[in-house]
């Protein structure tokens, strides 16, 4: 091959290059572009809390790997407030892993993650959470993603994580209009009412109840130490819960 043509055949590679990794098209088919298409829609946000020692190591992991695997995640949030994105918001980050919330079971392509530094043993900063919930807004308008739709990773993976820890304030977020709260002036829940039911219905997995049930406890009651059962308490929180959902 000659210098000339090694020179000519060096920018057309790299344009076909480019075409593939932008465009992907079926070789079988002519291509007849269409304008109506848009990007993936995230109907989620998942928050994690980092499990490491500093925003550093966390921003080497997100870019690298963990003992799992390729890990990645929309935003990480530092201690301090800072705020730090890795992936773009069309694109799916790897944050989730297995697991599902209600009917969806691709959580990583219909959801946007956000990062905490934090041990996972500590509170979490008001600085951190006060950005937090700034960005919670941000997302939220930008996407039109309902601000009821924010769980934590350990709702939709209850047999493999525990983050965010009992330390992470979701009634604060509840108060700011995030999340899913009980409301306080609710009674007992009804005789014949079913908990694992509830559980069920507001998006929990039962592959494994006794670790679903310890995830609904981290969240709602701030608990580690409430072991595998369900009990009142629990069944008001659930009736609440979905009463709140059925209103208009």
């Amino acid at each position: 091959m000659t210098r000339a043509l090694r020179l000519l055949l060096i920018p057309c590679l790299a344009l076909l290059l480019a075409a593939c990794a932008h465009a992907p098209r079926n070789p079988m088919a002519q291509w007849v572009a269409s304008p109506n298409f848009n990007a993936r829609q995230p109907v989620l946000i998942v928050i994690h809390h980092t499990e490491q020692d500093s925003v550093q190591q966390s921003l080497d992991t997100l870019r690298t790997r963990n003992s799992g695997g390729q890990v990645s995640a929309h935003y990480l949030v530092g201690k301090d407030g800072s705020l730090f994105q890795l992936v773009s918001e069309a694109d799916r980050a790897w944050h989730a892993g297995a697991g599902r919330w209600g009917t969806i079971s691709d959580v990583n392509s219909a959801s946007i993650g956000i990062e905490l530094d934090n041990d996972g043993h500590s509170p979490f900063p008001p600085e951190q959470i006060a950005t937090l919930l700034r960005l919670l807004d941000d997302v939220c308008t930008r996407w039109r993603i309902p601000r009821s739709q924010v769980i934590g990773h350990a709702d939709l993976a209850p047999s493999r994580k525990v983050d965010p820890s009992r330390w992470f304030p979701w009634d604060q977020l509840a108060a700011a209009g995030y999340g899913e709260w009980p409301d306080p002036a609710d009674t007992a829940a009804p005789p014949g009412f079913d908990p694992w039911l509830g559980l069920q219905a507001l998006g929990y997995p039962l592959d494994s109840p006794a670790d679903a049930a310890r995830a609904f406890h981290r969240h709602f009651r701030g608990r580690d130490d409430l072991g595998d059962a369900l009990d009142a308490e629990d069944a008001r929180i659930l009736h609440s819960l979905l009463r709140q959902r059925r209103q208009p």
